[in-house]
This record gives C-alpha cells, structure tokens and sequence, in this order.
C-alpha cells in the first residue's frame, strides 16, 4: 500500500500524447483557417492595385485631354507591381486596360465619359 501512495503522489514530467495531438489538431485548424483568409487579402490587394492604376490613368487622360485636347498623343504609364496597363486613346475618347500576374483571368477596364470619376469595371 505505501508504494502505491508513492506512485500516485509522483508529479508528472510531461504531456500525455492525447494533449500533443489535441494542441497540434488545433493548430492545424487554425492555421487552415488564416491561409483561406490570407489568400482572400490578396485576391482584394491586387484588384485594388488595378483599380488605382485604372484611376490614375484616368485623371492622367482628363489632365492631357484640358492641356491638349486629344486622347490621342498618350501613351500608357507603368502600373503598380505586377499590374499591366494598357491605354488606347484617339480624338475624343478613350479606354485603359489592366491585368495582374496574381489574376489572370480578371481584366479591369475604365473608359472616357466618366471623366476623372469613372468607375473601373472587372470581368
């Protein structure tokens, strides 16, 4: 009987494995749950990196189109990082394009007759 007093009394030295493997499956499940959030954070980074582009190039085009009055002389600046922009302009109007390296199959346009307000428009 004393020794098994004794045993019962010995402190533990460690984690039993149920409580390893509890603490490394919440892990897991949390880390799960950050990657997914993390991937949507950069989805809404690059289309707002697009955007903006999209914006600047607009109020660009009104500047020139009020100092020269034509679409037709410019040409196209370089985007934010990884963005591609595109500008076709002639006489009286214009379109501007962009694209990102993260989103290939997302293309953002904005076109002349919204001024320096429009809205760029994502398919």
């Amino acid at each position: 009987m004393p020794e098994l007093r004794r045993a019962m009394s010995r402190t533990r030295s460690g984690f039993t494995l149920i409580e390893l493997l509890t603490v490394v499956i919440i892990i897991g499940i949390i880390s799960a749950l950050a990657i997914s959030k993390f991937g949507n954070s950069k989805r809404r980074a690059y289309l707002a990196a697009m955007k903006s582009d999209l914006h600047n190039i607009g109020l660009v085009a009104e500047t020139r189109f009020a100092t020269e009055n034509t679409y037709a002389t410019m040409v196209a600046p370089q985007g934010s990082a990884g963005v591609t922009l595109t500008f076709e302009g002639t006489a009286n109007d214009w379109v501007a394009t962009a694209t990102h390296v993260g989103l290939p199959d997302l293309v953002c346009d904005v076109r002349s007759g919204g001024g320096a307000n429009a809205e760029p428009v994502c398919r």
